[in-house]
């Protein structure tokens, strides 16, 4: 049996919030287990917070309100859960080019500045572990990382936000508006006090910035990954989805997309989806998160589970923790950044989606022989057309086959000047069926 070594992995944890308290009580209480899985007792050096004295439940003096001596103390490891970008970016670089490992949860310093830190941790040689940033508990990074390195992965789409699943399941089950859902939600503790992050997207999309990167070894950032939100969502959006059994979903898709001439790129979008009832990821309900992936040689893989809160998000922080301490007993090293593949990042109008759009017309001859030449000429091509006369207009709804972006979007704005067309009532993309 091998002798465990004496000398403590030092830790210090930034941020004691959520997360952070149940990090904390693990460690603390945890500390027997952690030595036998490591190989060496982890201790806990230090907790930096904004205010020592709102901490009584936690040793006193470990707390300290000065994050950036805290880092540059004698510790082995750093564990990051404030959030944010500034001053977190800093105390992050300093402890990766002091050979020190860090595991973060960061999901917008990650989406902003991940390449800057993954340079800093290869050149000091130091880990840098995220699996909390996307997905909470699920096991998702680390096998995009590991798992699946030998492997070609060609998509990756899922439900990564589960304030936004919690809406739009209780729009889909109830019947009820984006408002008074939206208001259940921050009853429940599911939403923010101020939403904005999670219904406009842009949670979801520092997530997708850090899927496409792992999947298709590229550097992609937030800023280059299309975002919508869910705000515009109302009932007869959800009721239309129903009558062609479908959902309405919030989707982070991450795709490697090859063009006719065999260049490859990667597209990335953030956008309120419609899918048939049938697919893996219509029944995911509540706040719960579910990541499709679909390799080349591993095909069609699914991840499912909690996607927040302390104890689950605590539990991807741990494993990280014991991956990072590991190494440094036994003298390894992580996986290092791969981004060798380098790929453009497609703009969303190039990249190839399907549409269904609602309109009121007027209820006369020529209505859809007009709307056709409208897609037409746009070079967009209808898979499906619905037509429901209620007196003196008429719902037309038209599902398309696969175009670009820009060229459907252009048709959505012709077919809206049309004399024959009263309004548009609502448009939004097509996903999980054959083009």
């Amino acid at each position: 049996m091998s002798e465990r070594r004496e000398s403590p992995v030092r830790v210090a944890l930034l941020g004691c919030g959520t997360v952070g308290s149940e990090v904390a009580r693990l460690l603390l209480n945890g500390a027997d287990e952690l030595a036998a899985r490591v190989g060496a007792p982890v201790e806990l050096a230090g907790i930096a917070v904004r205010r020592p004295d709102k901490h009584p439940e936690l040793p006193q003096q470990l707390l300290t309100a000065d994050a950036g001596e805290l880092v540059e103390s004698d510790v082995d490891i750093v564990v990051e859960l404030i959030g944010g970008i500034e001053p977190v970016r800093g105390w992050l670089l300093t402890a990766l080019r002091q050979g020190k490992s860090v595991v973060t949860g960061n999901k917008a310093l990650l989406a902003e500045h991940g390449g800057e830190l993954s340079a800093a941790a290869n050149e000091s040689g130091a880990d840098l572990y995220y699996e909390a940033s996307v997905a909470g508990a699920i096991p998702l990074l680390r096998p995009l990382r590991e798992s699946l390195a030998g492997d070609r992965i060609t998509r990756v789409m899922g439900i990564v936000n589960g304030t936004t699943n919690f809406i739009l399941s209780a729009m889909d089950s109830t019947g009820a508006s984006y408002a008074e859902t939206l208001e259940e939600a921050t009853r429940l503790g599911y939403a923010e006090a101020d939403p904005s992050a999670d219904v406009e997207g842009y949670d979801a999309a520092s997530k997708a910035a850090i899927l496409a990167s792992l999947a298709f070894h590229t550097r992609v950032t937030a800023a280059e990954v299309y975002r919508e939100g869910i705000v515009g969502i109302n009932a007869s959006d959800i009721a239309a989805a129903k009558r062609l059994n479908r959902t309405v979903k919030l989707l982070a898709i991450c795709e490697r997309v090859t063009a006719d001439d065999g260049t490859e790129s990667v597209s990335a979008r953030v956008h309120p989806v419609m899918i048939p009832r049938t697919h893996q990821l219509a029944g995911v309900g509540g706040a719960f998160n579910a990541v499709y992936v679909e390799a080349e040689a591993a095909g069609e893989l699914m991840f499912y589970g909690q996607g927040a809160g302390g104890a689950p998000t605590a539990s991807a922080v741990l494993g990280d923790l014991v991956a990072a301490a590991r190494n440094r007993v036994a003298g390894g090293r992580g996986p290092r950044e791969s981004a060798h593949a380098a790929l453009p990042v497609r703009p969303m109008g190039q990249t190839p989606t399907r549409y269904h759009i609602s309109l009121d017309v007027a209820d006369r001859p020529g209505v859809l022989a007009q709307v056709a030449q409208v897609f037409a000429v746009h070079g967009v091509s209808i898979a499906a057309v619905r037509q429901r006369d209620e007196r003196s207009t008429a719902s037309l709804v038209v599902v398309t086959h696969l175009a670009p972006d820009a060229a459907l979007e252009a048709t959505v704005d012709e077919v809206s000047e049309l004399d024959v067309v009263r309004e548009v009532v609502s448009v939004m993309r097509v996903e999980g069926e054959d083009s």
